[in-house]
């Protein structure tokens, strides 16, 4: 059996999808969902409103020795429905992972958020002897989950 490549959690969030839409889209907001601890600030970064914009987010991580900056570019938007980006060391062309966030609504007030943690483009043999994938936990997603929920309904 392969090892596998990608983790999703779904989860029902009592808010309309603009509303959780508008939360994902501004990455200033990413710093309070983060489940994973990685994410410390916003280095620059618009909303996001279509592919190929770039967010650059300060980060922390002993994966990477301590303080480091990623540029997240933007691969996948549908305003209201989807947004992607491939994250990539700052400077750097994206090495394969990606976060891809999938909205439907469920009714006027409810969502079904549908995150996706996808590292099965990752080829780089030495990165992949480096790094342990996931480096992010289906618990550390859920979490972003209950973050989000939380940032909506604030």
């Amino acid at each position: 059996m392969s090892e596998p490549t990608s983790v999703t959690i779904t989860r029902t969030i009592d808010a309309p999808s603009k509303d959780i839409f508008d939360v994902l889209s501004l990455p200033d907001n990413h710093v309070a969902m983060d489940g994973s601890g990685f994410v410390l600030s916003v280095d620059h970064g618009d909303r996001i409103t279509a592919s190929g914009q770039v967010f650059t987010m300060n980060m922390t991580g002993d994966h990477m020795g301590g303080d480091y900056k990623t540029d997240n570019h933007v691969t996948g938007y549908d305003e209201g429905k989807l947004l992607a980006w491939q994250t990539a060391p700052a400077g750097t062309q994206p090495p394969g992972w990606q976060w891809v966030w999938e909205l439907t609504p469920l009714g006027p007030d409810s969502t079904e958020v549908r995150h996706t943690y996808d590292w099965s483009n990752v080829t780089d043999k030495d990165l992949l002897s480096k790094i342990s994938f996931p480096l992010v936990s289906e618990e550390q997603l859920e979490t972003a989950l209950t973050n989000l929920a939380e940032a909506v309904s604030s």
